[in-house]
């Protein structure tokens, strides 16, 4: 029997929020594809939007709202796992380091984790946190996807050249980036081809 696909823009069922943990999430052995980036990047916005859903994770106008691994089980087949967002200064030092170490904590000892995609905003250059977390070697041995957000935001003249400065400050070919708006819906269908591949190359024994 052929695998459904998961590139599919009604609302994806069955969809399970399985919950927020403020440490190492249950194994639900199924592959898992996280989310990173830095706070109000975004995230959140992405998750709905691939899953054409409105509120399944929490879309916020204030950073740093993420504060534990969300996980959320799509069709039986795989995980979706929301991990903190990273960067914004008026959370308090030692909350920043405690969201540091469990992000860390799980990209380092996960064995379902089979993709991270790595979201930056298309409207900024890059950023050191979006660099360091990019080249860290607890992240050495993932694949890895960086999505590039708010795409729709910047004008048809704006947008190749922020696209290769983005690339050039990250150090990874323009090819690397994917272009993503929540607005628009563009890139959606790509990155949902992105997990499928990442899922189907290494499934959870």
């Amino acid at each position: 029997m052929k695998t459904p696909t998961l590139i599919h823009r009604p609302p994806i069922d069955p969809l399970e929020f399985v919950g927020s943990f403020p440490g190492t999430p249950p194994a639900l052995g199924l592959p898992e594809v996280a989310f990173v980036g830095r706070s109000n990047v975004g995230k959140s916005s992405c998750l709905n939007n691939l899953l054409n859903r409105k509120a399944m994770a929490r879309v916020s106008r204030t950073p740093g709202r993420t504060q534990l691994i969300n996980l959320f089980k799509v069709r039986d087949r795989l995980v979706l796992v929301d991990l903190p967002g990273y960067g914004y200064a008026k959370v308090p030092g030692e909350v920043q380091a405690t969201w540091g170490d469990m992000i860390e904590g799980y990209l380092e000892s996960r064995t379902a984790l089979r993709l991270l995609v790595v979201l930056v905003d298309g409207r900024l250059p890059a950023q050191e946190l979006d660099r360091g977390l990019i080249t860290a070697r607890s992240v050495a041995h993932l694949p890895r996807q960086i999505v590039v957000t708010k795409i729709d935001r910047l004008s048809k003249s704006e947008r190749k050249p922020a696209l290769l400065k983005l690339a050039q400050g990250l150090d990874v070919p323009v090819e690397a980036l994917l272009p993503f708006s929540s607005e628009n819906g563009e890139g959606v269908t790509e990155l949902w081809q992105r997990i499928e591949k990442a899922i189907r190359a290494a499934p959870v024994l």
